[in-house]
């Protein structure tokens, strides 16, 4: 059986003279209740699979299948070196997590991965993307980039530190978890270029989605 593609064949062909557009059509399952919006996925060439977090040295997917299934290589194939990315949009499906990026079109400043020498050509359109899912109750950013971003283009004042959340107001959305209002939480991210520990990380993102409640 052949996976449904995610990738974003039109704006793939578009992209050139140093302009990406996203790669990736955007993942929202209708029942979604967390949105992940990173920055921007990393050039094509580091990838292991067609879906968010393709990086196999990203430990997203190890987060998550530790902390669900108790196995930091649930999804993981160890021996091809890739994610199991059916088993992943099932996972994701079944729990309501959507992902897209903060910008919809960047200019990389270096050639590698790093956000801070990622230029933003065109902000994602976020209100487009909440009024498609309206049983959200949390934005989560992983990083400075994606969250200076989505801080910006919705007009946000008060900006969240690494495993704290702010509200983000002029929204229709209904959060289950604290009585009403849309949440903007920031998480470690799960690069290992960022300082901190494996187990620390999914400490923090279990503590997520315990208040979350998925």
């Amino acid at each position: 059986m052949k996976s449904e593609s995610w990738l974003n064949t039109e704006h793939i062909k578009r992209s050139g003279e140093g302009i990406e557009y996203h790669p990736l059509i955007p993942f929202l399952p209708e029942q979604a209740k967390v949105l992940f919006l990173g920055s921007f996925p990393p050039q094509r060439k580091r990838w292991c699979m067609d879906f968010y977090y393709p990086n196999f040295i990203n430990d997203h997917w190890r987060i998550e299948g530790q902390i669900f299934y108790g196995d930091k290589n649930h999804f993981v194939d160890l021996e091809a070196k890739r994610f199991k990315i059916d088993e992943i949009v099932a996972f994701c499906e079944e729990k309501g997590l959507a992902f897209f990026d903060t910008s919809t079109a960047i200019r990389r400043l270096q050639d590698n991965a790093s956000d801070k020498f990622l230029e933003v050509v065109e902000p994602t359109d976020i209100p487009a993307l909440l009024k498609r899912l309206p049983h959200l109750r949390a934005i989560v950013t992983t990083g400075e980039k994606a969250t200076e971003t989505i801080c910006r283009t919705m007009g946000m004042a008060e900006t969240p530190k690494v495993n704290t959340y702010v509200r983000v107001s002029n929204t229709n959305s209904t959060n289950l978890t604290n009585g009403g209002g849309l949440l903007l939480y920031r998480l470690p991210s799960s690069s290992r270029a960022y300082p901190l520990s494996f187990d620390k990380k999914v400490e923090a993102y279990r503590r997520f989605f315990d208040f979350i409640k998925i």
